[in-house]
């Protein structure tokens, strides 16, 4: 540790410290850390020390929170269902196997966009589920983070894991917002 960041370290980070140095075992040849014992101070010397904060204040109970419009929620279980057995159609598929995520991340937002100025309800994003050597997949984590960002969130309502035969785990059903007529 550097003696410049050692200046900055607060009195209970050099305390922490000192903990994690007694108990890491040191490496062949070389002497364990001693650190100095902090001289033990009394509660009223530690209470003294403490700056006093202003007290939080009640939240009233009248104000109800907002509610994002634009907040994403999982799909409901019927649509889910309907959107698995085939009876709600999927009306746009887009496959991301293989990509980069700067190259998936250009074609989700382009196709999103397209599927949402032609009035499209349900796509399916097809991620991948990952390697073969049993890593879960890239595009499978970024995928649903992606889709809750702002470029997103302006045309994607909802989505879900799909079912087994669409995909399962390397697949989402997207349900898209309705087109807003001016």
């Amino acid at each position: 540790m550097s003696r410049r960041a050692e200046k900055a370290l607060t009195e209970e980070d050099r305390v922490l410290w000192n903990l994690v140095a007694r108990s890491a075992t040191p490496l062949r040849g070389r002497k364990p850390v001693t650190a100095p014992e902090l001289a033990p101070i009394s509660m009223a010397e530690a209470l003294a020390q403490v700056t006093p904060t202003e007290p939080p204040r009640p939240i009233a109970a009248t104000a109800a929170p907002r509610r994002n419009p634009l907040a994403q929620n999982p799909l409901d279980r019927q649509t889910h269902d309907k959107l698995a057995a085939g009876r709600l159609q999927i009306e746009g598929r887009v496959d991301l196997h293989g990509m980069t995520q700067e190259e998936a991340y250009g074609l989700l937002l382009s196709f999103l966009g397209r599927a949402y100025s032609n009035g499209i309800r349900y796509v399916l994003v097809i991620t991948g589920k990952g390697s073969a050597s049993g890593g879960d997949g890239v595009l499978r984590r970024a995928v649903p983070g992606w889709l809750a960002t702002a470029p997103f969130r302006l045309m994607v309502s909802s989505h879900d894991p799909a079912a087994r035969h669409h995909g399962g785990g390397g697949a989402l059903y997207v349900r898209l917002r309705r087109k807003v007529r001016r």
